[in-house]
């Protein structure tokens, strides 16, 4: 599946769900999905998490 029908396929399933259950649902459905695939980049390695704990404790230091 190339990635304009993998965007078409997900923008049309977000707007069915909203159709059918409402706007909040469907805004879950999204949110669970972005959260969904930020812990498999996570897992994969494509996305380090380890120096964001260390920017927020510098940010307080500088306060």
């Amino acid at each position: 599946m190339s990635r304009q029908q993998f965007g078409f396929l997900a923008g049309f399933l977000a707007v069915a769900v909203w159709a059918l259950a409402g706007v909040g649902v469907a805004a879950l459905a999204v949110l669970a999905g972005v959260l969904g695939w930020l812990v498999v980049r996570v897992l994969d390695g494509d996305l380090a998490v380890t120096g964001l704990g260390d920017r927020r404790a510098d940010a307080r230091r500088r306060r």
